[in-house]
């Protein structure tokens, strides 16, 4: 075969690249990845860990964590307090809020999208609202987190990984977790919920023991 065959050849195979299967790559990949470099975490679940979060968010947590620096047990607490684990019967709220982890739209999009104000429903159009140029645009938390050229609220690595966004840039990167939870939600009681789960979640080592989270 002569070399302009060869590269004949290989470009037909890349005319035939099903879109499907360009979309699927990246997430194996992150399967792999995660199946691979989890094991060394230095907390383990607890019996209610166990008992409450589904295991199949959990590889979704501690990705969102090596990403953003936010403990990924922490994720688990927000996803059980904002949706019981994305089990509500809707996942939109009556103010508003979308998805598996209950952004507020103009919080997701961004504040200084010109329809937002008040409590941050807005008016935005759908295919903004899951536009990552858009986002950028407008100063948002929204992420796409699986590479399918959406930052949608309602897909749940997506949801996730904006959520730990959100809390990163709000100091729990650093450490400073109630603040960061107090701005998730400025209620006093749903730092309190979401703290609970986060510490009853998982059990610490024992350096770790009677440090606070």
């Amino acid at each position: 075969m002569t070399k302009k065959q060869a590269r004949k050849k290989q470009s037909s195979k890349k005319k035939r690249s099903s879109p499907l299967k360009m979309v699927l790559i990246p997430i194996i990949i992150l399967a792999i990845y995660y199946a691979v470099n989890h094991g060394g975490h230095s907390y383990n679940l607890s019996s209610l860990g166990q008992e409450e979060i589904p295991s199949k968010y959990i590889p979704i947590y501690k990705a969102a964590e090596d990403k953003y620096g936010v403990p990924w047990y922490l994720l688990a607490a927000h996803h059980r307090v904002e949706t019981k684990f994305s089990t509500m019967k809707t996942l939109v709220s009556p103010v508003g809020a979308e998805g598996h982890m209950q952004f507020m739209p103009c919080t997701f999009v961004g504040w200084s999208h010109p329809s937002c104000s008040g409590l941050g429903k807005g008016d935005i159009p759908s295919d903004q609202k899951t536009d990552p140029a858009v986002i950028e645009k407008y100063g948002g938390y929204g992420i796409d987190a699986n590479g399918d050229g959406k930052a949608d609220p309602f897909q749940i690595e997506d949801a996730v990984f904006s959520a730990a966004n959100y809390l990163a840039r709000n100091g729990a990167a650093d450490g400073k977790i109630e603040q960061a939870v107090f701005a998730y939600n400025h209620s006093e009681q749903y730092v309190e919920d979401v703290l609970y789960y986060a510490d009853r979640f998982v059990e610490k080592d024992e350096e770790q023991k009677g440090k606070p989270m």
